[in-house]
Protein backbone atom coordinates (compact mmCIF):
# COMPACT_ATOMS: atom_id res chain seq x y z
CA UNK A 1 0.00 0.00 0.00
CA UNK A 2 1.31 3.44 -0.95
CA UNK A 3 1.72 6.00 1.80
CA UNK A 4 0.27 9.17 0.25
CA UNK A 5 2.29 11.56 2.42
CA UNK A 6 5.57 9.81 1.53
CA UNK A 7 4.62 9.86 -2.16
CA UNK A 8 3.94 13.62 -2.05
CA UNK A 9 7.09 14.35 -0.05
CA UNK A 10 9.18 12.39 -2.56
CA UNK A 11 8.40 15.23 -5.00
CA UNK A 12 10.02 17.85 -2.73
CA UNK A 13 13.18 18.77 -4.65
CA UNK A 14 13.85 22.07 -2.88
CA UNK A 15 14.91 23.22 0.56
CA UNK A 16 13.73 26.34 2.36
CA UNK A 17 14.82 28.52 5.24
CA UNK A 18 12.31 30.67 7.11
CA UNK A 19 13.63 33.94 8.54
CA UNK A 20 11.85 36.15 11.05
CA UNK A 21 12.62 39.88 11.40
CA UNK A 22 12.63 40.27 15.19
CA UNK A 23 12.57 43.47 17.19
CA UNK A 24 14.75 43.83 20.27
CA UNK A 25 15.78 46.63 22.62
CA UNK A 26 19.48 47.24 23.17
CA UNK A 27 20.10 46.98 26.93
CA UNK A 28 22.72 49.75 26.92
CA UNK A 29 21.26 52.37 24.61
CA UNK A 30 17.60 51.39 25.13
CA UNK A 31 17.12 51.76 21.38
CA UNK A 32 14.97 49.44 19.33
CA UNK A 33 16.77 47.37 16.71
CA UNK A 34 15.91 44.48 14.43
CA UNK A 35 17.70 41.23 13.75
CA UNK A 36 17.02 38.43 11.28
CA UNK A 37 16.64 35.02 12.93
CA UNK A 38 16.30 31.75 11.03
CA UNK A 39 13.44 29.93 12.74
CA UNK A 40 13.38 26.97 10.31
CA UNK A 41 16.13 25.73 8.04
CA UNK A 42 16.70 22.99 5.48
CA UNK A 43 12.97 22.21 5.25
CA UNK A 44 12.07 19.95 2.29
CA UNK A 45 9.70 21.71 -0.12
CA UNK A 46 8.78 22.25 -3.75
CA UNK A 47 8.07 25.41 -5.73
CA UNK A 48 5.44 25.44 -8.44
CA UNK A 49 5.05 28.18 -11.03
CA UNK A 50 2.13 28.93 -13.31
CA UNK A 51 1.48 31.84 -15.65
CA UNK A 52 -1.71 33.48 -16.82
CA UNK A 53 -2.77 36.46 -18.86
CA UNK A 54 -5.05 39.09 -17.33
CA UNK A 55 -8.65 38.86 -18.54
CA UNK A 56 -9.43 42.53 -17.89
CA UNK A 57 -9.31 44.54 -21.11
CA UNK A 58 -8.27 47.64 -19.14
CA UNK A 59 -5.07 46.00 -17.92
CA UNK A 60 -1.96 46.35 -20.06
CA UNK A 61 -1.10 43.15 -21.89
CA UNK A 62 1.26 40.96 -19.93
CA UNK A 63 1.64 37.75 -18.05
CA UNK A 64 1.30 37.28 -14.31
CA UNK A 65 3.10 34.50 -12.51
CA UNK A 66 1.65 32.53 -9.62
CA UNK A 67 4.18 30.96 -7.24
CA UNK A 68 3.21 28.25 -4.75
CA UNK A 69 5.27 26.53 -2.09
CA UNK A 70 4.39 22.96 -1.17
CA UNK A 71 5.58 21.50 2.13
CA UNK A 72 4.55 19.21 4.98
CA UNK A 73 1.32 20.21 6.75
CA UNK A 74 2.89 20.29 10.22
CA UNK A 75 5.34 23.08 9.29
CA UNK A 76 4.19 26.42 10.71
CA UNK A 77 5.42 29.57 9.00
CA UNK A 78 4.39 32.74 10.84
CA UNK A 79 3.00 35.63 8.80
CA UNK A 80 5.55 38.22 7.71
CA UNK A 81 8.53 35.87 7.45
CA UNK A 82 10.99 35.68 4.58
CA UNK A 83 11.11 32.25 2.93
CA UNK A 84 14.34 31.52 1.05
CA UNK A 85 14.01 28.57 -1.31
CA UNK A 86 16.77 26.71 -3.13
CA UNK A 87 15.52 24.51 -5.95
CA UNK A 88 17.20 23.38 -9.17
CA UNK A 89 20.38 25.21 -8.21
CA UNK A 90 18.66 28.60 -7.84
CA UNK A 91 18.07 30.42 -4.54
CA UNK A 92 15.32 33.05 -4.30
CA UNK A 93 13.74 34.91 -1.38
CA UNK A 94 9.95 35.14 -1.13
CA UNK A 95 7.28 36.33 1.24
CA UNK A 96 3.97 34.71 2.05
CA UNK A 97 1.09 36.37 0.23
CA UNK A 98 -1.80 34.62 1.92
CA UNK A 99 -2.98 32.06 4.40
CA UNK A 100 -1.72 28.53 3.74
CA UNK A 101 -4.12 25.98 2.29
CA UNK A 102 -3.51 23.06 4.64
CA UNK A 103 -4.51 19.64 3.37
CA UNK A 104 -4.20 16.20 4.99
CA UNK A 105 -0.82 15.35 3.47
CA UNK A 106 0.64 18.74 2.45
CA UNK A 107 0.11 22.48 2.51
CA UNK A 108 0.25 25.13 -0.21
CA UNK A 109 1.42 28.68 0.40
CA UNK A 110 1.11 31.42 -2.23
CA UNK A 111 4.31 33.44 -2.49
CA UNK A 112 5.52 36.77 -3.83
CA UNK A 113 9.09 37.87 -4.41
CA UNK A 114 10.65 39.33 -1.26
CA UNK A 115 11.57 43.01 -1.76
CA UNK A 116 12.32 44.25 1.75
CA UNK A 117 11.04 44.01 5.30
CA UNK A 118 7.79 45.88 5.86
Amino acid sequence: MVNVKNAIESLYIGRCTVTEHRQYIDSLSKQTHFEDVDILSDVPCRLSFSSSRPTDENVAAGVTQSIKLFLAPEINIPAGCKITVTQNGKTTAYKQSGEPAVHTHHQEISLELFQKWA
